[in-house]
């Protein structure tokens, strides 16, 4: 759905009312462990460690959701007994396969959900028999591969989620037998390699999601397949060069993100294939200099926020361009010196001293003297065909500028590299430390991947010499300290993964050698802390990922040197209370998780000083008992997701001032519905009286749930047996259309409780 007043179904309401004439009586059966919604034809058995799916269900059921279980195994025919399912969902079940032919027999089914389990890869006939699917979801799974065919019987889906997997590379024809597409979410995989047919067979497809992979050239080929496409994300990869050589040709393309990237220059007819492009998102990369773009005539919005320029003399022809098109740009000076900082849509071609003179010139050297982009070294493949050199063992591919030497057994850091290697991966080896200039010549690595290596040190000048590195993995070693000497080498590091190591401090000191960091990963290790001085030099950090520490204490200004943080996560902590006063000085902090902490309570005023910018707020599985009426006070209309489920609460008060809500999760609370519930009740009718919205806008379910049993909440039936529910109130089993419509209690007092 789509409008501000927009809401996501999370987990499907139960409502316990009596069976309608639609539903014949032999369908009235529920399986013990589930929660059967009779008269919309929906089941619920959420969190009940089925290993099957449950016998019982309804045949005419429509929704069936049973996340949360340990399904494991999908058989073949697995849901033979259910042929009007439209809505089936399987996240969280700890899947690893799924037979061929599982969900044969499922012709009518629109959304199957099998996200967050443990998917390495699928069968050719795993889906087959959903000719009416409309959209999947396989995100937070751990697929490696697609084999062509795996997709071609889903001829009527719009929308295919797979972000979030392992995917390393798409052969030809991936997605074929998707005439109907129109998203493709491929992001967060480690895609480095696109077949120039992979995205064959996608005729209608308008989006298509690549961004935060591995891909170290612009796949315009495999992209141009897709002829239909109007938007196309591609940010957060390390490619440093677009060039019209990379045959980009996409006629109705509108807007390209190539955000965050590692580009470092840009060929002025790189787009020139796209004659439709309106927006190009180039922020936060390497670019000091953007020539007037050939091509894309419609284009209005040209973004370069965060990138380096240089508004000398030969910035001249792109001022005389933006005004000529008419194109808004943003973006900043960061030279010369007399013109540091400007606004560079506030600058005109006059304002430049052409020519810049000899001062000028000498400066613009100083402050960007470095190995030239993809230059090729000596005995490199180049134009004579001689071999490309690489150490005994490992495998270097010149087209791709990949080198690899992954699970080798290697004792020791191979040299010999060619110098043109932009993706090193050295994994699963064992270096029990990394030397001084371990990596020489290769002042054009772009990514480093040394994880599962066993490396308890790096040496001072470990880096030395890789200027263009933007991706660091050294997860899963034996880290637990890092020094500012190790890491000086790579002053443009933006991405540093540090997660399953041993360190007992955010090692504050390193950072400060990369003044350049963007995404901080240090979950899974043994921090207990974090005070002042830990995130120091760290100005530019906008993702700090520090779930499943020791964090017991956030000392107040511990956080405040990153003011430009957009994403703080400190789930699965040992934290007693919110860090109320370690958050102040965050004005652009967007998203908090603070789920899995044993906070217990929420005083007022908890979230105040992120109150004016944050969006997704994270409390489930928090231990909460008691939210204070203004815990949420301060939070605005930016506030879009609230995630309070699996807690203790019995009661919830009203949020009046959250009005621009898209999702609230109270699912897994022991409510009471007494008048504590009250406020609760007449905020969501002061918001929208429909009392379908409200079951959308709120989940509510029992954990664990009462032994099931068919309660009657209808006014017409009257109310149920006073034996039925405990004195003065009772669990909700669903707050049906009584809560929610005009079925409340008045007045509400004493020990009123809800109708049966």
């Amino acid at each position: 759905m789509e409008g501000p007043q927009s809401v996501s179904l999370v987990l499907l309401l139960p409502l316990l009312l009596p069976l309608g004439p639609a539903w014949p009586v032999a369908a009235q059966r529920c399986p013990p462990t589930c929660v059967c919604d009779n008269p919309r034809r929906h089941v619920a058995c959420w969190h009940q460690n089925l290993t099957e799916v449950p016998d019982a269900v309804p045949e005419l059921t429509q929704r069936l959701d049973l996340q949360g279980n340990l399904l494991k195994v999908i058989p073949p025919a697995a849901f033979r007994d259910l042929p009007y399912l439209t809505h089936l969902d399987l996240r969280h079940c700890q899947v690893e396969l799924v037979a061929e032919g599982a969900f044969r027999g499922l012709g009518r089914l629109q959304i199957l959900n099998l996200a967050s389990n443990r998917l390495s890869s699928l069968p050719q006939e795993a889906l087959d028999g959903l000719g009416s699917l409309q959209r999947l979801d396989l995100e937070r799974n751990v697929l490696e591969e697609l084999r062509p065919g795996t997709f071609g019987a889903l001829g009527a889906l719009t929308t295919l989620n797979l972000a979030h997997n392992a995917l390393v590379y798409l052969p030809a024809m991936t997605f074929q037998g998707l005439p109907r597409a129109r998203w493709l979410r491929l992001s967060h995989n480690a895609l480095s390699v696109l077949d120039p047919e992979a995205l064959a067979g996608l005729p209608a497809l308008r989006r298509l999601s690549l961004q935060h992979n591995e891909l170290q050239a612009l796949p315009g080929l495999a992209l141009s397949q897709a002829r239909a496409l109007a938007r196309l994300e591609l940010g957060h990869n390390p490619f440093t060069y677009v060039g019209e050589e990379d045959g980009l040709a996409l006629p109705g393309l509108r807007e390209l993100t190539l955000e965050h990237g590692a580009l470092q220059a840009l060929d002025a007819r790189a787009f020139a294939r796209c004659p439709r492009l309106h927006t190009l998102d180039l922020r936060g990369n390497q670019l000091d200099t953007v020539p007037p773009l050939q091509g894309p005539g419609q284009l209005r919005r040209l973004r370069l926020h965060g990138n380096p320029l240089w508004c000398g003399c030969r910035a001249r022809p792109l001022l005389e361009w933006l005004a000529r098109a008419r194109v808004h740009s943003d973006g900043a000076c960061r030279g010369p010196r007399r013109l540091g900082g400007e606004a560079l849509d506030a600058l005109r071609p006059s304002d430049l001293r052409c020519p810049g003179g000899a001062e000028e010139e000498e400066e613009l050297a100083a402050a960007w003297a470095r190995t030239p982009p993809g230059g090729l070294g000596h005995g490199e493949d180049g134009a004579d065909g001689t071999a490309v050199p690489c150490p005994p063992g490992c495998v270097c591919a010149s087209e791709s500028r990949h080198s690899g030497c992954e699970s080798r057994g290697l004792r020791a850091v191979p040299r010999g590299f060619p110098s043109h290697t932009q993706l090193l991966d050295l994994r699963r080896n064992h270096f029990p430390s990394v030397p001084r200039a371990a990596f020489p010549g290769l002042g054009g690595l772009v990514s480093l991947h040394l994880q599962h290596c066993g490396i308890a040190e790096l040496e001072a000048g470990a880096l030395a010499g890789l200027a263009s590195l933007i991706y660091l993995y050294l997860s899963d070693n034996r880290l637990a300290g890092l020094s500012a000497a190790a890491l000086e080498g790579a002053p443009r590091l933006a991405y540093l993964y540090l997660e399953r190591n041993r360190f007992q401090r955010v090692p504050g000191t390193a950072l400060r050698a990369l003044p350049g960091l963007f995404s901080l990963h240090l979950q899974h290790n043994a921090v207990e802390r974090l005070e002042p001085g830990d995130l120091a030099g760290s100005q530019a950090l906008r993702w700090l990922y520090l779930s499943a520490n020791r964090i017991s204490h956030v000392s107040p200004g511990a956080i405040g040197p990153a003011p430009d943080l957009e994403k703080l996560y400190l789930d699965r902590n040992q934290l007693q209370g919110v860090p109320t006063v370690a958050l102040e000085g965050l004005p652009t902090l967007l998203e908090l998780q603070l789920s899995g902490n044993p906070l217990r309570a929420l005083p007022d005023g908890a979230f105040r000083p992120v109150g004016g910018s944050l969006q997704h707020l994270f409390l489930n599985s928090s231990g909460l008992e008691q939210i204070s009426p203004r815990a949420f006070s301060g939070l605005g209309p930016w506030l879009q997701s609230l995630h309070l489920q699996k807690n203790q609460l019995q009661a919830m008060p009203a949020l009046p001032h959250l009005s621009q809500l898209e999702l609230i999760d109270l699912s897994g609370n022991p409510f009471h519905c007494d008048c504590q519930l009250l406020p609760l009740h007449r905020w969501v009718l002061s918001w929208n009286p429909h009392p379908s919205w409200a079951q959308q806008l709120l989940s509510i379910e029992p954990l664990p749930p009462p032994p099931m049993r068919q309660l009657n909440t209808s006014r017409g039936e009257g109310p149920a047996r006073a034996s039925d529910r405990p004195p003065g109130s009772r669990k909700c089993m669903g707050l049906g259309v009584d809560f929610f419509g005009a079925g409340f209690p008045h007045p509400c007092s004493g020990n009123a409780v809800l109708p049966g």
